[in-house]
């Protein structure tokens, strides 16, 4: 599953609202107080009534005692939200049954019976968007992490895998397309009405179980597998949008093939459907045969997807069809385990993306993501190791440690192994739990056993929060020509855990002949002490270490290096990433206001020297040159600088701009200029030019806002594609002009009706840094598009906001209030999208004493709210805790 999962209240169903009593505080659970189910469902049987506004199920279940489980005779069946309607038990109506909270308890005679249990469900006011709900006068479900529980009363947990037959009967006219997982057994029709049976042959956990319903139209086309069966594909989405499903189609089937030649994965279904919802808490589902996807990683043409929307859809496309076997055919035993299937199909879809694409730039821009994201979350109240110990409300962890750093964790694997050994092991992990229900340990001990590596030691970074920060030293002895390196290494201290072991790190390196500029090659170094120190001859001169080149490890380096060495590797490194990294350390001593040394005392003329070369280095594509231009966020710099003034390093990196758009202004407009020329087309050579056309417009824009206003301006009136057009938007809406209101307004004449563009529309101004932008983001809160029961649109307004460090981090406090009063409204509507919100509110012990005393002051305003989701709660309880 791509993001977030799971939130759940009782009053999603009428017929439970009323009795709904005071939640509660939540139980804690607790990976080592895991055991087996005592019951199995080997076969269930879902036959369906469909209906908007009542949906009838009739569930009938197969159960057999687990012999590897508990002598309990009681069967646990969760529920949330439901009522029993009808129980029997082998035909007869149950007797002795209880109802422990929102669980039904069941006792059983024998070793097996058969149970059939009715309940009635109510899509139309789910607005929480789990279990059965109704989308556009669609049906759909959303059962990842616990939303079964919201359709019928089963052990709805990972480890139970039953096969299943569903049975969908309803209008022809309201619901003519009929979607299940797994094969379309039989269909027929009677009248107004008509059926569809859909049987699944692969054991599955309830998590993956999935169902639509509605109107829909579809792309077709089909796969030919590399032992030669032909797998029928299909798209399905809204009329009228099924011409932007092209890209999504081929993405597909490019994954296909490669899941075949990089890991041996073959697909094990006739049949591959995709389904896109406009209605979705999170980016999409790996559901057996039937993923459903958020339309904003489908739906695309040039008039309306940027180059980056592009990208995402081929991700994620590839992320959820990955899960066929990292998470469906191997799913997780439970889900402390969720990296598993989480991190394993990041790094694959990771790799997938590179070797469709730029693998430098995609490694650039997934250590980008860590860094905003991950990084924060392991120095923050919310940290917690990839496989957690403990929760509340599982939807909480799916987070960037479980998926983000979780794929940097196998990636270092794959390092240490090299490509074949780490083929072996993925082959052999796959062999030995296939049709099962399995560990991080499985995972570890089948590297283990088919890699051929020692992982005793790495075990810590499942077992560990927190980001090791390593120094760096270079000691030369110019009698001998030779160079030691010395490592130091710290894990920090994190929630319940205060004392850390040193991590096993695998740290690629080259040492560069400053005068040759070039090195010996490169070494792949392993630190698994305290202190390491490494010594290599050869070296009559002092060299320039280029070090975590490729970012081989999730770390903080800090290397004891001039900025003249920095220098050096931002022009001639030959490892890209290496060389990416040598340019935002300059530029972040730079905007972090340290002393600069070695290169003539005027920092900020040496990255004008060194950005110019990049401009001008036909070396690179442009692309990585769009990398190379991009500054620092504010998030990674905040993180640098404890306590932070988030206003002064947005200050800083205005100065800056403002400083490089006037001391470059003739090569910028050169290479705009140069850009502009290029036609549009999806090639990489096209995709750079747009790129670096809008970061040359940004810099511009911030030396002379004139010059920035008529370049936009005429840039969005003549783009072809979106690219260009919201590029000029982005640039228009941060200047205090007359025109820009005029161009706002002709973009959403331009697009009204169109859901995904209207997000863009929300985001571009909620993500601008003039002085009124507060007050744009509350009249748009009062905008007839803007509706709190989509998710995309709330988060396209209010999580840009809370990630535009101008807005949230306004000085009034005002951000903050704003983001208190969303999550207080949006709870009861929506719990898993509300506690998305509050990290940011979070992070108030990274932040100066007065801003972070108005986060903090918003967190406790939150938390004295009576009937708190678990989620919100769980969220809003560890981000105050001292």
């Amino acid at each position: 599953m791509d993001i977030a999962r799971n939130p759940e209240r009782p009053d999603a169903n009428p017929e439970m609202a009323d009795a709904a009593p005071e939640p509660q505080a939540p139980a804690t659970v607790r990976r080592e107080d895991y055991t087996p189910p005592a019951w199995l469902v080997p076969e269930i049987h879902l036959d369906f009534e469909l209906g908007l506004e009542v949906t009838k199920l009739r569930t009938t279940m197969k159960v057999e005692r687990n012999p590897d489980g508990a002598a309990d005779r009681t069967i646990h069946l969760c529920g949330d939200g439901i009522a029993v309607r009808e129980l029997t038990v082998d035909g007869a109506q149950a007797e002795g049954w209880t109802m422990s909270g929102a669980n039904l308890l069941l006792p059983l005679s024998g070793d097996a019976a058969e149970i059939m249990v009715e309940t009635h469900l109510h899509p139309s006011t789910n607005s929480q968007l789990m279990g059965l709900y109704a989308s556009n006068g669609m049906l759909c479900t959303q059962c990842e992490a616990e939303g079964f529980r919201r359709i019928t009363f089963f052990p709805d947990r990972p480890d139970v895998l039953s096969r299943y037959t569903v049975r969908m009967t309803g209008s022809k006219a309201d619901f003519p397309v009929l979607l299940s997982n797994g094969n379309c057994t039989e269909a027929g029709e009677d009248g107004d009405t008509h059926y569809a049976v859909w049987h699944d042959p692969w054991p599955k956990p309830s998590y993956l179980f999935a169902l639509v319903a509605g109107r829909l139209v579809s792309r077709r086309d089909s796969f030919t597998t590399m032992s030669g069966r032909k797998v029928d594909l299909a798209i399905w989405v809204r009329e009228g949008d099924e011409d932007r499903t092209g890209h999504a189609m081929e993405s597909l089937k490019h994954a296909m093939r490669w899941d075949e030649e990089t890991f041996g994965r073959e697909y094990d279904l006739d049949l591959f459907n995709i389904v896109a919802v406009s209605d979705f808490n999170m980016g999409a589902m790996e559901n057996k045969g039937l993923n459903i996807f958020n339309t904003r990683y489908i739906l695309a043409n040039p008039d309306t997807a940027t180059d980056a929307d592009y990208d995402a859809i081929e991700g994620v496309v590839g992320h959820e069809y990955f899960h066929n076997w990292s998470g469906n055919r191997v799913t997780c035993r439970d889900w402390f385990q969720l990296s598993l299937k989480e991190g394993f199909t990041v790094l694959r879809d990771q790799m997938f993306s590179a070797a469709m694409g730029s693998a430098p730039v995609k490694r650039i821009e997934d250590v980008r993501i860590l860094r905003a994201a991950q990084f924060p979350e392991d120095s923050g109240p919310l940290a917690h190791p990839i496989r957690p110990d403990s929760y509340q409300e599982i939807s909480n962890f799916y987070t960037a440690t479980v998926y983000n750093k979780g794929a940097e964790v196998i990636r270092m694997m794959h390092a240490m192994a090299g490509e074949k050994a780490f083929r072996k092991g993925s082959d052999l992990y796959f062999e030995r739990h296939d049709g099962e229900a399995a560990t991080c340990e499985d995972f570890i001990t089948a590297m283990e056993d088919g890699a051929g590596l020692d992982l005793r030691q790495f075990r810590r970074w499942y077992e560990q929060a927190g980001t090791p920060r390593v120094t760096m030293r270079a000691e030369h002895d110019a009698d001998e020509g030779a160079v030691t390196l010395h490592f130091t290494q710290a894990v920090p201290a994190t929630p319940g855990q205060p004392d850390k072991k040193p991590m096993p790190i695998p740290l690629r390196i080259a040492l560069f002949d400053r005068e040759m500029r070039r090195h010996g090659g490169e070494k792949l170094l392993m630190l698994d002490a305290a202190e390491n120190s490494f010594r290599f001859t050869g070296c009559a001169m002092p060299p320039v270490v280029s070090a975590n080149r490729g970012f081989s490890a999730p770390i903080v380096l800090d290397a004891d290096m001039s900025d003249t060495d920095l220098v050096f590797l931002a022009a001639h490194d030959d490892d890209s990433f290496a060389r990416y990294e040598a340019q935002q350390q300059l530029l972040t001593r730079e905007l972090l206001g340290r002393d600069a040394d070695g290169a003539g005392g005027d920092r900020r003329a040496a990255i004008a020297d060194a950005l110019g070369a990049v401009l001008d280095d036909t070396r690179i594509d442009d692309l990585m040159r769009g990398e190379l231009m991009t500054l620092p966020a504010i998030s990674f710099l905040i993180e640098q600088a404890v306590p932070a003034d988030p206003g002064a390093l947005v200050a800083a990196r205005d100065g800056l701009r403002e400083y490089l758009g006037t001391r470059l202004s003739g090569p910028l407009n050169a290479l705009y200029e140069r850009a502009a020329a290029v036609p549009y087309d999806l090639s990489a050579e096209s995709r750079g030019a747009r790129k670096v056309k809008t970061l040359a417009l940004s810099l511009l824009s911030a030396a002379d806002a004139a010059q920035g206003a008529r370049l936009a301006q005429a840039q969005y009136r003549a783009a072809d594609n979106m690219t260009d057009r919201q590029g000029a938007m982005m640039v228009m809406a941060n200047l205090d002009v007359a025109e820009r209101e005029e161009l706002l307004a002709d973009f959403h004449r331009r697009h009204a009706g169109d859901a995904l563009v209207i997000d863009k529309w929300f985001a571009i101004q909620a993500s601008a840094s003039h002085a009124d932008v507060l007050d744009h983001i509350a009249a748009l809160a009062d905008h007839p598009d803007f509706t709190m029961k989509n998710p995309n649109r709330v988060r396209s307004l209010f999580m840009t906001m809370a990630g535009n460090p101008a807005a949230f981090h306004d000085e009034s406090g005002r951000g903050y209030t704003m983001i208190a009063d969303l999550v207080i409204a949006l709870d009861p509507i929506n719990a898993q999208t509300a506690a998305r919100f509050v990290p940011a509110l979070g992070r108030w012990r990274r932040i100066e004493p007065k801003r972070a005393a108005m986060m903090r002051a918003a967190l406790e305003r939150i938390a004295a709210r009576p009937r708190l989701s678990k989620d919100v709660r769980e969220q809003v309880g560890k981000s105050l805790e001292d």
